[in-house]
């Protein structure tokens, strides 16, 4: 054995009060501290200089703080490191590895680590760590949801500091599966342990974690790029209102806020509103009203008879005032979208005008769509113009924007009605109504997930307007098949020309991630990532770069 394990101390919605309470006294009485007398206010003071409590929300907590099984597998972890990494240009950059590269057949990836990085057990990184991690994702693939291996046929070390990957097939994304999973240790590997007690490369060592309450962690002094400045950090987690109301009381440092407090003040705090990829839109079912066989041989309601006319999804896309939207929803905050976000390379958005209320209702009347009986809601072949749009119950955010969409279309004379319920049954809704989504990503595969059509119906949440076009599908698999990277790109771009013209989804606001932040915290913005979909976590993408003022 070439080293020996050494173990340190170390997604829930809507927390119980008890768990609150609990957590809120863990704050107050020594998290901040950890003193409890007179004798130990010097203690206290030093404490608490170079320690911060965060809540960065409820989309921080797995089951399991192990890569191998998904956790923390979004790219921007501070407990591990991947192979590479993005940066503040939505660049890929080596973060283990020091350079990479792809031959000509794009079915080989050779990787080249850095040397004399150590595990915080002590231990050194080699190229058997990266194939040992690799190897055991792979051989437990349904345990870790969120990198997916199955594109790959072999991995092998070459030498000490050098690993290769081998592709079953053309897989041009492969490369942001690499930015995804976090390397462990092969020789202190646990997998029981690691769930709570896991050991990194990263910036920060785990030092207590308890479930659904609290994440403690610690500076890694040995950390490659330097030890972090700030020595201690408290993640808790608890219901938005509770962490407003704490911040509020001074006994968070971070706090993540929805749009609607952006216009609140905090004293001794200052309003971040941070640039994202993460895009809210609503998938509109384009297939007619129909009975499909699913996988178990029941029969699936599809289809909508209003969503499904071209016309309407069209006068919808550019009748909708999006700007008025965002500012009734949430205040203002973020950037009316079409399409993709201009921070991504393989984005290509379709510009048109919005608010073109009569052009939308001339649509609507050369397609049929007409009041015949003056309730201000349109009519064809005896069908009402009205379907329902579903939100989660527990996203406020989403009930609002959809709520902003529906008051906004009723001078289309299009009638929406917004429901709220649980992602279960949005899973089964969406076949035959509109649901509002989150969707942004680095990986591209996200345009394969909302628009191939062997996915409706197939895959959870996958392409839920049931939209199919031959040529989409044809241009997604050249696109994963390509060769290089900028065929890939060109191929995904010819996608969303495609699918431009049919208005599958109605995109609405490209968000902007909102926090309250300590005025004596300096989150070093010019160093923070574009955030993708989920809110909270993306803040701490720069964790390691954080400072406290003087």
């Amino acid at each position: 054995m070439k080293r020996s394990c050494g173990v340190f101390c170390v997604i829930n919605f809507w927390m119980k009060k008890a768990c609150i309470l609990c957590c809120l006294a863990l704050i107050s009485a020594g998290m901040l501290a950890g003193c409890n007398g007179k004798g130990k206010e010097k203690e206290k003071e030093k404490d608490s200089a170079d320690s911060i409590v965060c809540y960065v929300g409820h989309g921080f907590w797995d089951s399991s703080l192990d890569p191998v099984k998904g956790g923390f597998a979004y790219g921007y972890d501070f407990i591990y490191n991947a192979l590479v990494r993005v940066n503040a240009q939505s660049e890929y950059e080596g973060d283990l590895a020091e350079s990479w590269e792809i031959s000509e057949d794009a079915l080989t990836y050779t990787y080249k680590l850095k040397q004399g990085i150590h595990f915080q057990d002590g231990s050194g990184l080699t190229a058997e760590d990266v194939v040992f991690t690799y190897e055991t994702v792979m051989a437990n693939q349904g345990q870790n949801e969120k990198v997916d291996l199955s594109q790959v046929a072999q991995v092998e070390a070459l030498d000490e500091y050098t690993v290769q990957f081998t592709l079953k097939e053309h897989f041009s994304p492969f490369l942001d599966s690499t930015a995804q999973l976090g390397i462990v240790p092969s020789d202190g590997y646990d997998s029981d342990s690691y769930d709570r007690t896991p050991v990194g490369t990263g910036p920060f060592r785990v030092v207590q974690y308890d479930m659904d309450q609290q994440l403690i962690v610690e500076a890694n002094e040995d950390y490659f790029e330097g030890a972090p400045q700030i020595q201690r950090v408290t993640f808790v987690d608890m219901d938005n209102e509770a962490a407003f109301s704490n911040a509020r009381s001074g006994q968070l440092d971070v706090v993540m806020v929805q749009p609607s407090y952006v216009a609140e003040t905090i004293e001794g705090m200052h309003a971040e509103r941070l640039e994202t990829m993460d895009v809210r839109n609503i998938s509109l079912p384009c297939r007619e009203p129909e009975m499909l066989t699913g996988a178990d041989g029941e029969e699936i309601a599809v289809g909508n008879p209003v969503t499904s006319d071209l016309s309407v999804r069209k006068a919808l896309s550019i009748g909708v005032n999006r700007q008025e939207v965002i500012d009734n929803a949430f205040n203002g905050v973020g950037r009316p979208a079409k399409g993709w976000t201009d921070n991504l390379i393989w984005g290509n958005t379709k510009e048109y005008e919005d608010s073109k209320t009569e052009e939308a209702r001339q649509i609507l009347e050369e397609s049929g769509w007409i009041d015949t009986d003056g309730d201000g809601i349109r009519e064809k072949d005896g069908i009402p113009c009205a379907f329902e749009i579903y939100t989660p119950s527990d996203e406020p955010d989403r009930y609002l924007l959809a709520a902003a969409v529906a008051e906004d279309v009723q001078k289309l004379g299009i009638s929406i009605e917004v429901k709220q319920t649980t992602w279960d049954e949005i899973a089964v809704k969406s076949y035959t109504q509109g649901v509002v989504w989150g969707f942004g990503q680095y990986s591209p595969m996200v345009i394969d997930n909302q628009f191939r059509s062997e996915h409706f119906i197939t895959q959870t949440y996958g392409n839920p307007s049931g939209y199919q076009n031959e040529t989409a599908d044809r241009l997604i698999e050249e696109a994963i098949a390509a060769n290089s990277q900028a065929e890939a790109v060109a191929a995904w771009k010819e996608v969303q020309n495609v699918y431009a013209g049919d208005y599958p989804y109605l995109y609405l606001v490209n968000i902007e991630h909102c926090y309250f932040v300590s005025d004596r915290l300096d989150i070093s913005a010019d160093t923070q990532i574009p955030h993708p979909h989920g809110h909270g976590i993306p803040i701490i993408c720069n964790l390691k770069d954080w400072k406290i003022k003087e």
